[in-house]
């Protein structure tokens, strides 16, 4: 079991909480450079209205004018983290790993993969079944129905010699018509979702953060300190 420090961080703002991450990337690189002990860490939180573009993203999957952002209460930030643009938002569980993959014997892809897997558990539990679908990250719905399929967990990281960074984001009571200002993750013909529009209710967001804690854990061996 590889010790990693859990820590829940509630409502923040994103450049906050991705300062705070660089934070800890920046220790657990250094440490490895040094070849001293360093914990892994595991970020929780929800973030306010943002739209967020990755480095390898298209400008133009962001539909609206910048000045419209206000209207709607939301900002936007260019980030370097893999994938194209997402949202985050209240009622969406946002989990960033801070791991040094080299710990836990894991590729990049592998690590991909665990995400996921951890997410479709956690939705099992709800009677939601999500999959892995080929060609693109997240966990997604009915991907043998090419005109149902759908997304409910967008994934996007960054790694450097195997230090991770960024994560994963969970759509649990998520305002969907955010999605609508974007090309989400870059498709233009493939639909988002949210636990609480499959279930047709809203979901104790507390016991959800419960459950995808706990097959994190299991799924990457972590000792959860915290």
């Amino acid at each position: 079991m590889k010790d990693t420090i859990y820590n829940d961080l509630g409502t923040i703002e994103y450049k906050q909480a991705w300062d705070y991450q660089e934070g800890l990337f920046n220790r657990v690189m250094q440490s490895k450079l040094n070849k001293t002990v360093e914990p892994n860490y595991l970020l929780f939180c929800e973030h306010p209205h943002v739209f967020t573009l990755g480095k390898s993203g298209e400008e133009e999957n962001f539909l609206i004018q910048q000045e419209f952002l206000k209207q709607i209460n939301a900002t936007y930030f260019q980030t370097n983290r893999g994938g194209d643009i997402t949202y985050h938002g209240p009622g969406q569980l946002v989990g960033y790993p801070i791991l040094d993959l080299e710990k836990f014997g894991v590729a990049l892809k592998d690590y991909i993969y665990k995400l996921e897997e951890a997410i479709i558990l956690t939705l099992a539990e709800y009677g939601i079944e999500g999959y892995h679908y080929q060609g693109a990250t997240g966990v997604w719905l009915d991907t043998g129905v090419p005109h149902k399929t759908r997304k409910i967990c967008a994934i996007g990281v960054k790694a450097s010699r195997f230090v991770t960074m960024h994560g994963f984001a969970l759509n649990v009571n998520t305002n969907l018509n955010y999605f609508t200002y974007i090309n989400p993750c870059g498709f233009k013909d493939k639909g988002v979702t949210s636990m609480e529009k499959e279930l047709g209710k809203p979901l104790d967001f507390e016991e959800v953060k419960a459950k995808a804690k706990l097959h994190l854990a299991k799924v990457f061996g972590m000792n959860l300190i915290g």
